[in-house]
Parts: structure tokens; C-alpha cells; sequence
């Protein structure tokens, strides 16, 4: 399943712009991915939810209150009213034109500027698969564009990951964790083909870099946002860091 045809053509370690650039912009916007794509980062990182009406919807909390002026849980709103929600005051005043995007927005945003990882969120698996869920919606964007080899998806959620690889033509798969790795881990990435293991930085050891490149498995890990974070993983080797901050990308 390993697609994601540019994977080789940066010299790791890359940067990816962990909900955009979220440490001066507020996460998840445009402007926010704009400012990753102005700093040259190869790969941005974002979050995709369903609105009440089905919409492919990108933000973070199941929830609006930390990042909007609303409160109450993203899927009771639809597209339309979750369009007029302030979605960057809650970081800074100036940016209050700021919305939550659609999915379809970042993608037309990016195309063509850097690869584009989409996180799925666990809160929006269905076991009953319906013919709109969240993963084959998007599936069916990202192959409505073209894009599939430059996509890769991933999830906390391993159920949501197993039903992707069993979509034809899926775009790689990554898989999140907070726990360290270990031969369950593995076993879990060659069942759905996964191409990378997202740890967050804390866990993250020399030992389980080595063991995960032994397996063939790439290792991003998450949430390292200053230079001695990011230089601590560098120096393991892994292969990119999700980070707040492309600034801070390793040279």
C-alpha cells in the first residue's frame, strides 16, 4: 500500500506543520496552513471531523469552546452554522475572520505545495460503515483531485485505519500512539500497511526508532514544539517531527 510518491524526495528529517502553524496562528485555520506553506514545510498536519450534516469539517476537539465562541459538540452543528462561528479570536483578536475550513478548502489550499496528513478522529468512527462515513468521504475527495498519492491518513484509531486499507486505492496509512512501541505495534502497521507510526515525543526512545525501521515503518512522532524537543527525536533518527512550530525545522 506504500504510496505517498514524494516521500523520498526530502531529506528527512522533515518538518510537518502540526495543525498548521499553529504556534503563531490559530490552529487549524487557512491562514495558519498559508503561514506552514510560506515557511516551505514538505508536509502539513490537520484534523477532520463530520458536521451535524455530514461535512467533512477541519478541527481538532470534538467540542467548539476551546476554538471557537461557541460551545457544544461540533457534529450538533451543521456546515452552514459552524461557517459562521469566530474561529481565531480565542488565540488573538486580530484573527477573527478566521472559520473552521472544510476539508475541500485545505486540500485546494495545499495542492501542489506540500504533502497533506489527515488525521481522522476516533470520535468519528461507525461500525456500521454507511456509504457517507468519514473515511469514504475522504477517500472520495482526495480521489475527486488526484491526490491520493500525495495524502497520508492516520488515526488514533486503529478500527478506522483497518477499514481504510480495505478501501481500494486507499492513500498511505499511518498509525498514532500514545504508548511506546513494541512487536504488537508492528504487527498492527502490517496489517493495514501502514507507512508510519506517529508516537507522541514523550515516549519515544532511541531503541523503538531502531525496532520500528527494522519493521520498515517510518517514525513521525507528535507535539515536539521547541528546538530541545525537536532535537532530542532528530538525534534518534527519526524520519520527521510534527510540530507547532515549522521555524524550528531541523537543517
Amino acid at each position: 500500500m506504500q504510496k505517498l510518491i514524494e516521500i523520498n524526495n526530502f531529506k528527512p528529517p522533515w518538518l510537518i506543520a502540526h495543525r498548521g502553524y499553529r504556534a503563531s496562528y490559530p490552529e487549524n485555520t487557512l491562514i495558519a496552513f498559508k503561514a506552514a506553506l510560506d515557511a516551505d514545510v514538505p508536509m502539513i498536519e490537520l484534523d477532520v471531523r463530520l458536521s451535524k450534516d455530514r461535512k467533512l469539517v477541519v478541527i481538532h476537539d470534538a467540542t467548539l469552546e476551546r476554538t471557537t465562541n461557541r460551545q457544544g459538540q461540533v457534529d450538533n452543528y451543521t456546515l452552514k452554522q459552524l461557517k459562521k462561528l469566530d474561529a481565531g479570536s480565542w488565540f488573538n483578536p486580530e484573527f477573527a475572520r478566521e472559520q473552521i475550513p472544510e476539508l475541500s478548502e485545505v486540500l485546494d489550499l495545499t495542492h501542489g505545495r506540500a504533502l497533506v496528513n489527515i488525521e481522522i478522529k476516533p470520535h468519528s468512527y461507525e461500525a456500521h460503515h454507511p456509504t457517507d462515513s468519514i473515511e469514504h468521504q475522504v477517500i472520495n475527495l482526495i480521489h475527486s483531485r488526484s491526490i491520493a498519492d500525495f495524502v497520508l491518513i492516520s488515526s488514533f484509531d486503529f478500527k478506522i485505519l483497518r477499514q481504510l486499507s480495505r478501501i481500494n486505492h486507499s492513500p498511505a496509512l499511518g498509525l498514532i500512539s500514545r504508548q511506546p512501541a513494541d512487536r504488537n505495534t508492528i504487527e498492527k502497521c502490517n496489517q493495514i500497511g501502514a507507512i508510519s507510526w506517529h508516537p507522541n515525543h514523550q515516549i519515544l526512545t532511541h531503541g523503538q526508532v531502531k525496532m520500528m525501521h527494522a519493521a520498515g515503518i517510518r517514525v513521525f512522532p507528535y507535539n515536539a514544539d521547541t528546538a530541545d524537543e525537536i532535537k532530542r527525536v532528530v538525534d534518534m533518527g527519526v524520519d520527521g517531527v510534527i510540530s507547532s512550530d515549522p521555524l524550528l525545522a531541523p537543517v
